[in-house]
């Protein structure tokens, strides 16, 4: 253990804090972490811990989320630039008008939105309960789905649902290249391609498993015979890798030809430095209007509750 890592450990216990980072951050702040996990498990520790001070490691939108669900807490992250393309596609003044131009539909939003889009909606998912949550509609029932039509264009498939969708989506899983798999498949033909919902649905046709995040490593720590081909962000590596030692997983490649890997840009400004350095200042703290919030809250508790009621 080197001697950030010590004071990083040493300013949580002093201060009462725990840190939860989500499995696309860096290895090394996935290895400090109390909690590592997806989005649904990062709000659903937010929302029961006893801690004084949260440091949320991913991007803005988890932060807030946190901030909701625990408004008597400090919650920091460790540089406030960490956004999120797939939230930055869906602004809440133009969600808001396309909601107002649907009325009489059920408005349900991914977890990868702002404060303020959450505030617009009638329940939160995550890609680990997205489909649980519509199928628990009646099939009848009019849903705005937004902002990751991807994600939305797959629950539409697998269900027969026929949701109005947002038309956003996530930079890195949009950037995998489908040439770029089969050519990997051709090599590795016993190779399992493992991939996230948020990718295109060409991309999906080829895959073995589509999941969250959080499946994908379930399923390869089940079957750690196999060689995989992952296309998700690249930092769940690391996860599936300290899982299993045994199992060679291939990172999917984006259209990038100088990259032989997928990340995002977001994700990576979190660093062991900062993380020292919020925890030390307790700073950049992450603030959401009480107006908001109160509005915000309901829906993603309702998640949480109907994630409790579907065992997930």
């Amino acid at each position: 253990m080197n001697e950030l890592t010590k004071a990083i450990g040493e300013l949580k216990r002093q201060k009462n804090a725990i840190i939860l980072a989500h499995y696309y951050q860096m290895g090394e702040i996935q290895d400090i972490a109390d909690y590592v996990g997806d989005s649904l498990a990062l709000a659903q520790w937010a929302a029961k811990t006893e801690a004084d001070i949260i440091v949320m490691c991913g991007v803005h939108f988890m932060g807030e989320t946190a901030k909701i669900l625990s408004p008597g807490k400090k919650v920091l992250v460790p540089d406030l630039a960490a956004g999120c393309s797939l939230a930055d596609s869906c602004p809440a003044d133009r969600f808001e008008r396309f909601v107002n131009d649907h009325p009489g539909y059920t408005v349900i939003s991914y977890v990868n939105t702002t404060a303020a889009v959450k505030a617009l909606t009638d329940v939160v998912v995550t890609s680990t309960n997205a489909r649980q949550i519509v199928e628990s509609f009646p099939e009848d029932e009019k849903i705005i789905f937004g902002p990751d039509r991807n994600l939305g264009n797959y629950i539409n498939s697998v269900t027969g649902r026929q949701m109005l969708l947002w038309d956003g989506a996530c930079h890195v899983h949009e950037q995998f290249s489908v040439e770029k798999i089969v050519e990997l498949k051709a090599e590795y033909p016993d190779a399992l391609v493992l991939a996230h919902p948020e990718c295109k649905g060409a991309l999906l046709r080829l895959a073995d498993v589509v999941g969250s995040t959080a499946a994908l490593l379930k399923y390869a720590v089940a079957r750690p015979e196999h060689t995989y081909i992952v296309a998700t962000e690249s930092g769940i590596l690391h996860e599936m890798r300290k899982k299993c030692p045994q199992t060679l997983f291939i990172p999917a490649p984006p259209n990038d030809s100088t990259c032989a890997c997928n990340e995002c840009n977001f994700m990576r400004l979190n660093t062991l430095e900062k993380l020292y350095d919020c925890l030390k200042n307790e700073s950049p703290e992450i603030t959401v209007d009480p107006a908001v919030a109160m509005r915000a809250v309901k829906p993603i508790e309702r998640m949480l509750e109907l994630s409790e009621a579907l065992g997930l």
